[in-house]
């Protein structure tokens, strides 16, 4: 397996990609208040209004990308295919079907693609957040691009 990959570490402050569609966003709220202490840790991302309503809230400097149906989702996919990005936390609505579904399903392919950690509920961000592995480096292992 290590043959075909390449190590990158992953930096003890790690950049951080919040999502949540319309019906989510209070969700990801209500967790973002309770681990703000964490989250003042590193650094935010976030697509259009989830980031307005989160920098408002938590009183943190978000570094905001468009809305997901306008681009956001794939700024966001960009960024983490650029290394620029360690973790998506994205509390997405598997019940409500949206126009933009495509790209949200390229979004998570990505990020599985690229080996980053993903939450897409409380429990798995709760898990992921309190791990002793946020805060320190880690060696990711990312796929090495094929050439054609």
């Amino acid at each position: 397996m290590h043959e075909k990959c390449e190590i990158i570490n992953v930096p003890k402050k790690k950049r951080i990609a919040l999502v949540a569609h319309d019906h989510r966003k209070s969700d990801l709220l209500e967790w973002a208040k309770f681990n703000r202490g964490l989250l003042s840790e590193h650094t935010l991302y976030a697509t259009g209004s989830t980031g307005a309503l989160l920098e408002r809230e938590l009183d943190l400097p978000i570094h905001k990308f468009q809305s997901g149906p306008w681009g956001g989702d794939q700024q966001i996919g960009a960024k983490i295919v650029d290394q620029e990005i360690d973790l998506l936390i994205f509390f997405w609505d598997p019940l409500e079907p949206l126009p933009h579904d495509p790209d949200v399903k390229a979004l998570l392919r990505i990020a599985v693609l690229w080996n980053i950690l993903v939450a897409c509920n409380r429990a798995s961000a709760d898990f992921i957040i309190s791990s002793p592995l946020m805060y320190e480096e880690y060696p990711r292992f990312i796929p090495r691009a094929k050439v054609h």
